[in-house]
């Protein structure tokens, strides 16, 4: 477990034009916003660890989001969404769509 998680709300919840977003956008990725920026996917981990205190959780934040890993991570983070409903602690209520 992260030392410091943001706050979290489902997407469902807020008034996306708030934030101009899509519901696309948000059914395909996990958001982290902040007063200034927007970060997407796996950007979006990397900007959470890259908040944190603690240094090693830092660098893992920024090598998420350097070339050559940043294109890894991607297709890893593409993947973790499409299927995470099942994998290990996944639900039918964590598909965006009907699980196929």
């Amino acid at each position: 477990m992260l030392p410091e998680f943001p706050a979290s709300t489902p997407w469902q919840w807020i008034d996306l034009d708030d934030y101009a977003l899509t519901r696309d956008d948000v059914e395909k990725a996990a958001w982290f916003v902040t007063p200034t920026r927007q970060f997407a996917g796996h950007l979006a981990l990397s900007a959470i660890l890259r908040s944190q205190p603690t240094i090693g959780w830092r660098f893992l934040g920024h090598l998420i989001a350097a070339e050559p890993f940043s294109s890894l991570s991607a297709l890893a983070y593409r993947f973790v969404a499409r299927y995470r409903h099942r994998l290990p602690g996944g639900t039918p209520a964590c598909a965006t769509r009907s699980p196929e």
